[in-house]
Formats: structure tokens, sequence, C-alpha cells
């Protein structure tokens, strides 16, 4: 994570900010906008896995996780959506490009060589933990410089994606 800090730095810096009516300070909204546009790149990188272990995923339960997934990676992009908004109407922009996904995203690289369904969801398992966590850091810095409204967003990111980890984990009990 130490090489994406500094990448993150170099392309959030680039971003304009647009005025708003929004009352929250000027200084808490950019701070804002910084954490949820790598909230956001985060969870683009997260639908795209979600996707590859769709695309990709071979073996006896095929159906019922490509069906999952599919579904999972829906709920993902709704709260890409979310996220980019809520930067949005801080007056921010949203960086929602797959290049600035790539640039920022602390996900772990999701391996491109499996098929297997056991592996695809070891890979999910990994890449939703990471996932999750990240956004509790968010909540919680949020949380502390008086963003409700962020923070409340991010709790409904969170618990869906917990919800989400469980469901692809649940497929690692012995059959």
């Amino acid at each position: 994570m130490g090489g994406k800090k500094a990448a993150s730095e170099k392309t959030l810096i680039k971003t304009k900010f647009n005025r708003t009516r929004n009352d929250l300070p000027e200084k808490m909204r950019h701070k804002m906008i910084e954490i949820l546009n790598q909230q956001l790149a985060n969870a683009f990188d997260l639908n795209s896995q979600i996707k590859q272990a769709h695309w990709n995923i071979k073996g006896p339960n095929f159906i019922a996780l490509h069906e999952f997934f599919d579904k999972a990676a829906k709920e993902i992009r709704g709260y890409v959506d979310e996220i980019a908004e809520r930067a949005v109407q801080l007056g921010g922009l949203a960086l929602g490009t797959a290049r600035v996904a790539a640039d920022l995203s602390e996900l772990p690289e999701y391996p491109l060589d499996i098929t297997k369904s056991s592996d695809h969801v070891q890979a999910l398992s990994r890449a939703l933990s990471t996932f999750g966590k990240s956004v509790r850091t968010a909540i919680e810095t949020t949380s502390e410089a008086g963003d409700a409204d962020t923070a409340d967003l991010l709790t409904q990111v969170s618990r869906g994606s917990d919800k989400l980890l469980w469901m692809v984990e649940a497929h690692n009990e012995p059959g």
C-alpha cells in the first residue's frame, strides 16, 4: 500500500472543487471527497473483481456462484453510484474511471489465471474483507470529522459488503 498512497495523493490533488451551498465547512468537504474517492476506487475495483469471477468460474457450483456473483456485482455497482454521487454533492468530482481505480485501489490484485470455484471464493473473500476494513476506517474518520451523512452512507456500504462476504465465505464450508 505504500506505493498506492503516493499515487493516491498525486491523483487526488488534481481534483477540482465546485461551489455549493452545502453547509459543511469547505476543508471538511475536501477531506470527505478525498475519502469518498478512495472508497469509489475500491468499490469500482471490487465490482470488476466480482465480474472477473462471474465470467471465469468453473466447477460443480458454477450456476449458483455465476448467478450469485452477478447479483453481488450489481449490488456493488449501486454502492459505486452512491459513493460517487456523495462526492459530487459535497462539491467535488467523482473520480470513477478504470484507470483511477487501478491507481488508487487498496484491494489485492485479483488472480487472473484461476477458474476453480474454491479459488474464486478465496480471492473474493480477500477482496471483500479488505474492502470492508477500508470502509470501516472511512466510517470512523467521517464520523470523527462530523459528517454524519457520509458516515451513514458508508455504514450502509459496510453492512452490505459484510453480508456479501458472509455469503461468499459460506461456500468454503465442507460439503
